[in-house]
């Protein structure tokens, strides 16, 4: 990825006391602009002037917490985000764009995900450009990227033994339920597997800000991530 390539560059930036040049550090905002209407703008508006629609209105999402305008109704899915402390920066928007359910379950956006990274920065792109600090982008909060490595195919491509999966289910399901029902907590019933391993190595890497979940997850190897997951699929 192209923003990667540049970390060097802004750490060196900082060591020699130069300013470097943000407007490009994301991606190619111009395509970005492009992406946003073939992708996101059936349901977003965004820019002067901009309203809710479908969805909530994208000015100023840089560094606001999710669930948090007033006029907008969110899902039930996002308020409990919003409650656990989900805040939109540059790392969680862009794990948001790439698969927006396994970011956070039972989210009313039907929107498939957009696989490829250099897309998803060149629509970050664009969207800083209605965030109430653009000039911090990428190297301060709200918009850092932590400089993590991302799940490698080895890990997405461990198949888990449902059966082992079955045997460390128990801690799991004192909370979620075994049926499907949703009591408070998202059923994980039926979750395809590759939803489950990012949204459990979202929590060990703490981009899924619970810290219940954040401390279980750390516990677990990939490969007892995949048999649960292995197991969960199995659920109706």
């Amino acid at each position: 990825m192209r923003q990667r390539k540049l970390l060097p560059a802004l750490f060196l930036a900082a060591a020699t006391g130069t300013t470097p040049a943000v407007a490009a550090e994301i991606g190619d905002a111009v395509h970005g602009a492009e992406l946003f209407g073939k992708e996101c703008s059936v349901c977003h508006r965004i820019g002067k002037g901009a309203r809710h629609s479908v969805g909530p209105r994208l000015n100023g999402v840089f560094g606001r917490r999710a669930a948090s305008l007033a006029d907008f109704s969110y899902s039930k899915a996002m308020k409990r985000k919003g409650n656990d402390g989900l805040t939109w920066t540059l790392e969680t928007l862009d794990a948001y764009i790439e698969n927006p359910k396994a970011l956070v379950t039972g989210t009313r956006m039907s929107y498939r995900g957009l696989a490829d990274p250099q897309a998803r920065a060149d629509l970050m792109a664009y969207m800083r450009d209605y965030s109430d600090r653009p000039q911090d982008i990428p190297e301060a909060e709200p918009t850092a990227r932590r400089n993590a490595p991302v799940l490698s195919e080895e890990v997405l491509a461990l198949r888990g033994d449902p059966e082992f999966g079955a045997y460390l289910s128990a801690e799991c399901t004192t909370c979620h339920q075994r049926d499907g029902s949703d009591q408070g907590i998202p059923s994980i019933a039926g979750w395809p597997q590759k939803d489950f391993v990012v949204a459990m190595h979202a929590y060990k890497q703490k981009l899924r800000p619970h810290p219940v979940m954040q401390m279980m997850a750390g516990r677990l190897s990939e490969e007892e991530i995949a048999a649960l997951a292995a197991f969960f699929a199995t659920l109706e």
